[in-house]
């Protein structure tokens, strides 16, 4: 049997992702863009075309047919030019892992043509994108039955998510799903697809409860949806039966607190994404501010919502005209008060017997720590 026949498999998934390796997924890009995995570079074997031109061989005429067809569609300096690719990526990566979608033909065949081209043995997952999505939607749900989390809640304004990450065992579903999980929260970057924030979140869980499967994990007090993307329905529901833990600070911190998560970094968000246009970020914030409210006009009234609409016109002009920050303080406390507390007040009623501690930060962080919870510098 020639060695190019008895090229290595890899069958135990959950070392793949517990290790961190390294992953070349060889599926078109268009079924990349739908989902991977963090740590995937999309090197194809064939471009969205010719994978559905070899699709449409394969269902009239059979598998050989359609691996005919694949090689008629890539000439010689093509394939060359892929198995580069292949060859930069196991190169840079000694310990990476090929994958297709099942595991089969397309993975099969790139990790042979790798091999016959280059010498280079690098091995393929079995089962390939499809038995590892299985394995993490399987992981969340048994991960989270028992899951020791404690959740951070607290009005908008009090810092939850930067209090978060004073923690080395958190999960910052926020932060995976590029949303701060209110009509303002949307970030210069788009939200991954579902897909890729499901399969992180899955990931973040794992990892945790592998290294230590008892430790607690805070996780901030979220709703089933942070911006349009659903926390994982499993983790969810642990989290709605786990111990919270609330933050109080006093209105004006929250404020200066909203100013920076909101307009401030937002700004700074907007100038990177745009490579440092001034006017540009300036305009996608007043878009971004104005659309918020627009989006829950019907909340706040028709009265209500134009008042505030023109105080959010005024308030930034008068920020970039003049760098003068008190309209959009006014505006932020307007929105705090009339608007976030009272919803806030109004859903923490239900959770009042979940309620374990609520104080200033200080306290909380304190709570947490005897609680388990290992701080990443001192409290």
């Amino acid at each position: 049997m020639s060695a190019a026949n008895t090229l290595p498999i890899v069958t135990d998934i959950a070392s793949v992702f517990l290790d961190d390796r390294p992953l070349m997924d060889l599926r078109a890009p268009v079924e990349f863009a739908q989902g991977a995995f963090p740590a995937a570079e999309n090197r194809p074997l064939l471009s969205d075309e010719e994978r559905h031109q070899v699709g449409i061989r394969y269902k009239e005429a059979g598998q050989d047919a359609a691996i005919a067809l694949g090689y008629s569609l890539v000439d010689a300096a093509e394939k060359a030019r892929r198995v580069a690719q292949w060859q930069a990526f196991a190169e840079a990566h000694p310990d990476g892992l090929l994958y297709c979608f099942r595991g089969g033909l397309r993975s099969r065949l790139t990790q042979r043509m790798l091999f016959e081209e280059t010498g280079i043995v690098l091995p393929r997952i079995a089962g390939g994108y499809k038995a590892m999505r299985r394995f993490l939607l399987d992981a969340i749900e048994t991960q989270s039955v028992d899951a020791p989390l404690i959740m951070l809640g607290g009005r908008t304004g009090v810092g939850k998510t930067p209090y978060l990450h004073r923690f080395e065992r958190r999960i910052d579903l926020e932060g995976r799903a590029r949303h701060k999980g209110s009509a303002f929260g949307r970030e210069p970057e788009p939200q991954p697809t579902p897909i890729d924030f499901e399969n992180q979140v899955s990931l973040d869980l794992l990892r945790l409860r592998h290294r230590a499967p008892d430790e607690p994990v805070l996780v901030e007090d979220e709703g089933k949806m942070v911006g349009a993307r659903q926390v994982p329905p499993p983790l969810f529901e642990r989290m709605s039966r786990s111990p919270l833990v609330v933050i109080e600070r006093p209105l004006e911190e929250r404020v200066e607190q909203s100013l920076k998560d909101y307009i401030i970094d937002l700004e700074a968000g907007y100038r990177r994404v745009l490579g440092r246009d001034a006017a540009g970020a300036a305009g996608q914030v007043r878009a971004h501010v104005l659309g918020a409210l627009d989006k829950v006009a019907k909340r706040l009234g028709g009265v209500r919502h134009a008042q505030l609409r023109g105080l959010a016109d005024e308030a930034l002009d008068a920020w970039y005209e003049r760098e003068d920050l008190d309209g959009l303080r006014a505006l932020i406390r307007e929105m705090l008060v009339g608007y976030y507390d009272p919803m806030y007040d109004y859903q923490l009623e239900n959770k009042r017997d979940r309620i374990v501690f609520s104080g200033p930060p200080q306290a909380v962080a304190e709570e947490l720590v005897s609680r388990g919870l290992r701080p990443i510098e001192p409290i």
